[in-house]
């Protein structure tokens, strides 16, 4: 077997693997979800609030931009989790035309006790793994983290890579 066919097998193995854990993962947030549910929110709506927890201050059209969704979709999302108080909007400081989308702090309370649900869920399987196989997992999981996001900053919702220069980002 040539180098060419022995990489190509890796990545389909690795691609193979992701995707069932990313399935898996699906099945566990979902037994949660009997547990404890995510109403009201959609995951549409969960994804607006991972972006806006990673990006506070960002305006309609950055949001749409990160979510890759029109913007009249993301208006009436927006409309929706401000009405369960989720979000807060106000005038931007730059443009009076504009709006800045902030998680309230009812929507910051939301997100930490969905992913304080989620680790629980997590800490049973990975607990149950070997020390390597834990720092296997970190490391493997960490470089696909960062293959994500050099492919293509911004698209994944709530991630910005940290600008070349070690400071953040301002949205």
């Amino acid at each position: 077997m040539d180098s060419e066919t022995s990489v190509r097998g890796g990545q389909d193995a690795a691609t193979h693997a992701a995707r069932e854990v990313i399935e898996l993962l699906e099945v566990l947030w979902s037994r949660g979800r009997d547990i404890a549910p995510t109403a009201p929110v959609s995951s549409s709506q969960l994804r607006v609030l991972y972006v806006l927890d990673g990006a506070q201050g960002i305006n309609l059209r950055t949001l749409g931009e990160c979510l890759g969704s029109a913007p009249s979709s993301v208006s009436r999302m927006c409309d929706r989790l401000h009405a369960l108080g989720f979000i807060e909007r106000s005038l931007s400081s730059a443009s009076r035309r504009e709006l800045e989308l902030r998680l309230s702090s009812r929507g910051k309370n939301y997100l930490n006790e969905l992913r304080a649900r989620r680790e629980s869920a997590l800490l049973d399987a990975i607990s149950a793994m070997r020390p390597a196989e834990r720092s296997a997992l970190v490391r493997g999981l960490s470089g696909f983290q960062r293959s994500v996001e050099d492919a293509a900053p911004g698209a994944v919702p709530g991630r910005r890579p940290p600008a070349r220069d070690g400071t953040a980002e301002s949205a």
